[in-house]
């Protein structure tokens, strides 16, 4: 069962300080999120009871630098026969050009070491060379395509010009990192926040700014079998600086929402050096 993947949205932002001043388009806010997390829906199928967890988000970094990211999910998920905990760390480093990229996965269940997984990727003009080095030594040559913070820039990119829809790929280093996943995006007329917005406190700094609400489904087109339905998909509201919240992640026989209660931003990247 797919429980998370690391292509949730990839910037986030929060701050301490009073107000928060206007990025141009593609530049990402350091930060640090929590969200809480609960069951949103189950299917009989699933099996599933009841959901419970919490998901921190840590994005640091500029394009002259490159972008990290560290991230933690953990989830409480009950059936009626037996209640597990689980628990995926990652972290990841994309050079600011968005051609090589770097994982390290560790998923726990019921707080025992379940799988680890490391590598790292490289884009060229013809395709995209994956080493992974933990479980096991292997290489894998997959279509050119782009990582999750180019993904990211992307979207803002086409929401800025009020495109509403567009298909593209994507290699996240997630599941057994040896897959380009295609996406479809759906993008919403920007709003403002409503006045009982329930994640307006969490997000006062960012109160006053409007957002795009976007849907991202993700295709496995391999194992399409001639139907292609989505593997994934999650909704979310987006700001023009890359903050992301109130999300919907859909695993198919179940959902589960992440509420932002927490966030954090950092100092603003330094210009790069000419």
């Amino acid at each position: 069962m797919r429980f998370a993947r690391l292509a949730l949205p990839a910037v986030l932002a929060s701050s301490t300080i009073v107000s928060v001043p206007a990025f141009a388009a593609g530049t990402l806010m350091p930060h640090r999120a929590v969200y809480d997390l609960a069951l949103d829906r189950a299917s009989d199928r699933s099996g599933i009871t009841g959901i419970s967890g919490r998901m921190v988000y840590e994005f640091n970094g500029s394009a002259c630098e490159g972008y990290t990211v560290t991230f933690r999910f953990v989830t409480q998920i009950d059936t009626s026969e037996v209640s597990r905990m689980t628990d995926q760390q990652t972290t990841t480093y994309e050079d600011g050009a968005g051609k090589s990229f770097s994982f390290v996965t560790r998923s726990f269940i019921d707080q025992a070491l379940d799988k680890e997984l490391k590598g790292t990727a490289k884009i060229s003009p013809d395709d995209t060379l994956v080493a992974i080095d933990k479980p096991q030594k292997q290489e894998v040559v997959l279509e050119a395509t782009q990582f999750p913070t180019q993904h990211l820039l992307e979207l803002l990119g086409k929401a800025e010009k009020g495109e509403t829809f567009y298909e593209t790929t994507l290699f996240d280093g997630s599941e057994d990192a040896d897959k380009v996943m295609t996406t479809t995006v759906i993008i919403g007329k920007e709003a403002p926040a409503k006045a009982d917005d329930p994640e307006l406190k969490a997000m006062e700094p960012l109160a006053k700014d409007g957002f795009w609400p976007v849907d991202i489904a993700y295709f496995d087109l391999e194992e399409a079998d001639g139907e292609e339905m989505p593997t994934y998909r999650i909704s979310f509201k987006l700001h023009e600086n890359g903050v992301t919240r109130d999300l919907v992640m859909d695993y198919g026989d179940f959902s589960m929402k992440g509420t932002l209660v927490n966030l954090s931003l950092f100092d603003p990247p330094a210009a790069c050096p000419n």
